[in-house]
């Protein structure tokens, strides 16, 4: 079914391009990876470029964040399918059966729902979504049958959304394009539901539809980098390294810092809490603080604004006695208010198997932040992407995810200089311009077409 977007920000409708973004997960839907692509539909019309999507009607997510709506320009047109995959109440109740041990005291009901699950997680090769496929290629092939769209970009994860590669490809001059958020093999390993490929067959998969694109954009120059070590077929110059951003309409004029009369200082996190982002180095720093000093500590607040998955939430036990808390998923609009209101904020990578080619893409609002407001930045990361992100555009301080002994101490300096008022004040961040999502978007044009010059040589 197609649909109109509600109105939004505006778009050029005298646009020489045509390209179809295709998104699993797209607004209404909120969380991590909505942001690209809803960012790039909202600003491809500024570099001759008129969009429209394909998404899912359904998707099985965990949050919806309406806000995201007044991004998408008014005329955008969305194509939304359905998929057949469970709920995410499903699937949630699924990885939480699939955590209790054999021994468990489960239910007839709930051991069948293991094991199937279990056995669907398995089949569903590379990832659950797959189940949105026989959809989202009917939809496709029809534009396809019409001639509705010069290039189709496919944004993952879920990567089951590269298999539409090849079909679009079967259209002589269209363009087609895979844009990596995180890596298809980091995915595999990490991420909740999806089924643990054998490595030689996930990269064989992976290996099938890349040869179908005229061109691959990535999140960050270590996958572009991986991407090229791993398939000696690519050409260099077809791949190109994109980062995430920040939108300035996401930072309203009016935002306000921590108020001057706060009697305890406020450190913010935003986003999702899973095995990539677990705050368990930190919240053991709180605890190690909470017992070396605790008058001091007690002047401490911490907020968790965002999405904990049921494998971290044992981290947070007995958290709320010493000023943290969690307040869920909170819409994007609000998010930046709460962090501008911070004293601190922090940007968490955890030390997991890849995450030195990863950065969040939350650093790059955190960034713009701290240019104009002047927060304060902790990140905790291992070496790798992020960390040099940070230190080259220095976007505050970096620390190792899991030395609770040096994370407690820069909390105390800085509880030590907010209680005497003298904190200073933060550095401002540099170059920190070119991620303005605005132009990042004319980075994609620029790639489009480069593409489509491809595929109709």
């Amino acid at each position: 079914m197609t649909v109109l977007a509600e109105p939004g920000a505006g778009s050029d409708t005298h646009a020489q391009l045509r390209a179809l973004v295709v998104a699993y997960s797209f607004p209404p839907t909120g969380g991590a990876g909505v942001g690209r692509p809803v960012k790039l539909v909202k600003y491809l019309g500024l570099h001759g470029v008129r969009p429209a999507v394909l998404t899912a009607s359904n998707p099985s997510s965990p949050v919806r964040d309406e806000s995201l709506l007044a991004d998408i320009p008014a005329g955008t047109e969305i194509v939304r399918v359905r998929t057949l995959e469970p709920g995410y109440g499903v699937k949630r109740v699924g990885w939480s059966l699939a955590q209790a041990g054999e021994s468990a005291d489960l239910s007839l009901g709930q051991r069948a729902l293991r094991l199937a699950l279990a056995v669907g997680r398995q089949a569903l090769v590379p990832d659950p979504q797959i189940l949105w496929l026989p959809a989202a290629e009917l939809a496709l092939a029809r534009r396809l049958a019409r001639g509705a769209d010069d290039v189709v970009l496919i944004t993952g994860p879920p990567f089951s959304q590269f298999l539409l590669g090849p079909l679009a490809r079967l259209r002589p001059g269209t363009a087609v394009i895979l844009d990596y958020r995180d890596e298809w093999s980091t995915v595999r390993e990490v991420y909740e539901m999806n089924a643990r490929l054998p490595a030689r067959v996930g990269a064989a998969l992976e290996r099938s539809v890349l040869r179908s694109a005229h061109a691959i954009t990535t999140a960050t120059e270590a996958f572009r980098e991986n991407l090229l070590a791993r398939f000696s077929f690519l050409d260099p110059a077809a791949v190109v390294a994109i980062p995430n951003g920040y939108d300035p309409d996401d930072f309203p004029s009016t935002l306000t810092g921590p108020s001057a009369t706060a009697d305890r200082l406020t450190v913010t996190y935003a986003g999702t809490i899973f095995r990539l982002t677990s705050a368990r180095g930190f919240l053991g720093a709180v605890r190690r603080l909470a017992a070396a000093e605790p008058a001091l500590a007690r002047r401490l607040r911490v907020r968790f604004l965002g999405r904990i998955v049921e494998t971290e939430l044992d981290a947070f036990a007995g958290t709320e006695a010493l000023g943290v808390e969690r307040e869920g998923y909170v819409p994007h609009s609000e998010i930046t208010r709460a962090l501008a209101a911070s004293h601190l904020a922090l940007c968490i990578l955890d030390d997991a198997p890849h995450v030195e080619r990863i950065y969040p893409a939350k650093i790059f609002e955190l960034g713009h932040l701290a240019e104009r407001r002047g927060l304060r930045i902790l990140t905790l990361s291992p070496p790798g992407a992020l960390a040099d992100l940070v230190r080259t555009h220095r976007i505050g301080e970096v620390l190792p995810p899991r030395d609770e002994a040096a994370i407690a101490e820069v909390l105390a300096r800085e509880l030590r200089a907010f209680v005497a008022g003298t904190r200073p004040p933060a550095p401002r961040p540099r170059d920190f311009a070119r991620f303005d999502r605005r132009a990042l978007a004319g980075d994609f044009a620029r790639v489009m077409r480069e593409a489509l010059a491809r595929a109709r040589r």
